[in-house]
């Protein structure tokens, strides 16, 4: 009997091609008509988005190895940039221009950055010389707010480093969310080998930039991919599963959002009963084609916007400007043309005799990942039921809710499917 994944994002694409490498037959259900679940393309004002903007980093091994096998080049479809991390005229964090040895290149960054003061700076080193010599390891877990107050952490570079670092790795304010996962990217980001610090900007929609790619690999390997179908029932009889009408499959993937488990299979409601869940905000402004920014990506300090991205410089998309704001705050307070407003204000800031934008949109994924709390108990890829396991980016792992933490529970999943 066949396998079989439900969901066509990330995690379950990844899963659907560890299954079929291995010369397994698979069939992918997906709801919807667009493959890459909550990281997929859209379509505004005549170009092809994303309905929320990602950054890889090099760190990302699980998903270039995928790309890879599902011929994605990611030297083609991932603009690879040394580390930089930049707030305009208040903070500038680069890598080091010369050849230096892992993990000293953190150290470098850090003792060369624009915007702080030695005392700062030599800070941020001890830190991540106490994280390195501690193995990574925050016992108690606790929030990253406590962890940076236990280290005495000067306020400007928690501002300017930690918390936006924080934000973007976790989706989760530093008030509430995890400094063990936190250690547990820095781990593998800066403090882990050269080029895994390196920003892997996708200068692709999300859905070309590895779901398309892996549905044409599974199906020209006796796979297939069915989309616009949603599973209605998923039913366990005998020694096979029924999904709707199609089956019998001898295994299954479940890869669908979190918050949908217990409409398929009510006995797996109580994993995720507990789990709390943070937004992503995402405007686009489309302006004339002359309009670009310093820099393809910039922090924004104290604004509305944490992040700008010139869509231009990434993806030729000329003129197009996406700005992301992520986890709860006053954002999610104002009406969405005064947030539109704001922002267009702040990317004034940065780009003189800024014109009126052409068109705006905003996106906004009220339950784009999951809260990232300290000690949160994540299901076990096994989900418990026969022959039934479980992916995507809220499952037990090292990682927060990132394409990485889909792509590696997809693949773990996979493993222990095809183990058994």
């Amino acid at each position: 009997m066949k396998s079989a994944v439900i969901g066509a994002g990330y995690a379950g694409l990844a899963a659907a091609v560890e299954i079929a490498a291995a010369g397994r037959p698979v069939e992918v259900f997906e709801a919807s008509r667009v493959l890459g679940g909550r990281a997929r393309a859209t379509q505004i004002a005549g170009f092809s988005v994303d309905n929320g903007q990602h950054i890889l980093v090099g760190a990302y091994t699980e998903t270039l190895r995928l790309m890879r096998a599902v011929g994605a080049d990611p030297e083609v479809l991932l603009r690879r940039t040394p580390l930089r991390f930049e707030f305009p005229g208040e903070f500038l964090m680069s890598a080091p221009s010369i050849p230096v040895p892992a993990p000293l290149h953190t150290a470098f960054a850090l003792l060369f950055a624009k915007g702080l003061d030695w005392r700062e700076k030599w800070a941020a080193i001890r830190l991540m010389q106490g994280l390195q010599a501690a193995k990574f390891r925050i016992v108690p877990d606790t929030t990253v707010t406590e962890w940076l107050d236990r280290n005495e952490t000067p306020s400007r570079q928690r501002r300017l480093l930690w918390e936006p670092l924080c934000i973007a790795a976790l989706n989760t304010p530093a008030d509430r969310a995890s400094a063990q996962v936190l250690a547990n990217v820095l781990r593998d980001s800066l403090a882990g080998a050269r080029a895994a610090s390196d920003m892997l900007l996708p200068q692709v929609n999300l859905s070309a930039l590895f779901p398309e790619p892996a549905a044409k690999f599974i199906t020209q390997r006796g796979g297939a991919v069915h989309l616009g179908q949603r599973v209605g029932s998923l039913r366990h009889n005998g020694n096979a599963w029924l999904i709707d009408d199609a089956g019998p499959f001898a295994q299954i993937v479940l890869a669908v959002a979190p918050y949908h488990l217990g409409s398929l299979v009510p006995a797996l409601a109580s994993q995720v009963a507990h789990f709390d869940w943070e937004p992503i905000v995402t405007s686009y402004f489309s302006y004339p084609d002359g309009v670009k920014l310093p820099q393809p990506m910039l922090g924004v300090d104290a604004g509305l916007a944490q992040w700008l991205f010139d869509r231009g410089a990434l993806c030729g998309q000329k003129g197009l400007i996406a700005a992301v704001i992520s986890a709860r705050g006053r954002h999610l307070d104002l009406p969405t043309t005064e947030l539109e407003r704001g922002i267009h204000q702040e990317i004034a800031r940065l780009v003189r005799n800024l014109p009126a934008p052409l068109a705006v949109q905003t996106i906004t994924e009220k339950r784009a990942t999951f809260a990232c709390v300290p000690n949160l108990q994540r299901p076990d890829p096994a989900s418990g039921l026969p022959s039934l396991w479980l992916a995507g980016d809220y499952v037990a792992g090292d990682y927060p809710a990132t394409l990485e933490g889909a792509v590696r529970s997809g693949v773990a999943a996979a493993r222990l499917m095809l183990g058994a």
